[in-house]
């Protein structure tokens, strides 16, 4: 084999100021993965195009590198593909699970840390293009969200994105568990989050059982998307009914992909790439979120959007992954 042929990764931590003194007492020194293409090295006047990669909720950055038998993990895919550009791992995991990758006073602010603290460090540290149009993000469920709303958010630093089922119209992936969370809430906890996080935090095994995942979520959703100035948290709906609560749920639809792209149009429209693709069985309903965010960009006339619904649910999808690197790869150049 030739001498740099195939690409590295390197492994990077990362100390945030932006992370530090955070609300949950999270980590400020972040692990930072990031993948040079073959022939880095070898040609050295010549700069990349870049992707960042967004986890999903409970996901860590480590986590990407995890072996399963007869399968590869997204690293090795990474390798396989060899794609034409840096390739950016970035960990935003919190102690709820996740941060959608926003500023939040009940969580922290990550989405200062991404834009303006990793971004910034990656095209000082690597031979990037760096240039919003050579620039893309990439991600699953949560981190597809992150890919939706950032560049909206950021017209300054992001052209292109890959969602797969990332999170969108609220209405069918999250209202839907506001009954059975006030249910769980209710039943198990006495109506009490501080019960709930209590036994959570206890030591036992977690995330066995629906109730966990449901009761998690919801809270960690809520702590991204109502939370106050002060750090409290407001819930969409009512603990002991499950009945809505209009002024917060409006806050939550106020982060929808599919509600806010109609109020980024020229940012969306100047995009040189778009993936959106989701499992048509996805348990989440998140193949309707796609579609409605499908037909969002096409209301406003966005012209490079590349979707597709496949025979999938919403986890066990990783293949889906490199068709859409390449993808963005390929626009960002």
């Amino acid at each position: 084999m030739e001498p740099h042929a195939t690409g590295r990764w390197e492994s990077i931590q990362f100390t945030s100021a932006a992370l530090e003194g955070n609300p949950l007492g999270d980590p400020h020194v972040r692990p930072l993965w990031v993948y040079v293409p073959p022939g880095y090295e070898d040609e050295p006047d010549r700069r990349w195009p870049s992707v960042y990669v967004l986890q999903g909720l409970i996901g860590r950055v480590e986590a990407w590198f995890n072996v399963q038998p007869f399968s590869k993990n997204f690293p090795q895919l990474v390798e396989e593909l060899a794609p034409s550009c840096v390739v950016v791992l970035v960990d935003a995991f919190t102690a709820l699970g996740g941060s959608q990758f926003l500023d939040s006073p009940a969580v922290g602010r990550y989405h200062t840390y991404i834009c303006d603290e990793v971004v910034p460090w990656i095209d000082e540290h690597y031979r990037t293009l760096a240039a919003r149009e050579h620039r893309g993000l990439q991600g699953h469920s949560s981190g597809g969200f992150g890919a939706m709303i950032t560049p909206m958010l950021r017209p300054d630093l992001f052209g292109g994105l890959a969602t797969h089922a990332g999170d969108a119209l609220f209405e069918s992936s999250y209202a839907r568990d506001f009954a059975p969370a006030a249910r769980a809430l209710r039943d198990r906890y006495d109506g009490s989050w501080e019960r709930f996080w209590e036994d959570f935090r206890s030591g036992r095994p977690v995330l066995r059982d629906k109730d966990d995942a449901l009761l998690l979520s919801s809270y960690a959703m809520a702590a991204c998307y109502s939370a106050n100035e002060d750090g409290s948290i407001e819930f969409p709906f009512d603990l002991r009914t499950g009945r809505i609560v209009p002024d917060v749920w409006q806050r939550w639809l106020e982060w929808d992909p599919v509600r806010r792209a109609p109020r980024h149009a020229d940012t969306l429209r100047e995009l040189r790439a778009v993936w959106i693709d989701s499992g048509k069985s996805d348990e989440y309903f998140l193949d309707l979120g796609a579609t409605a965010f499908k037909d969002a960009l096409d209301e406003i006339g966005v012209p490079e959007v590349r979707f597709e619904l496949f025979e999938g649910k919403h986890g066990g999808i990783s293949h889906r992954y490199p068709l859409s690197l390449a993808y963005l790869a390929e626009r960002l150049a």
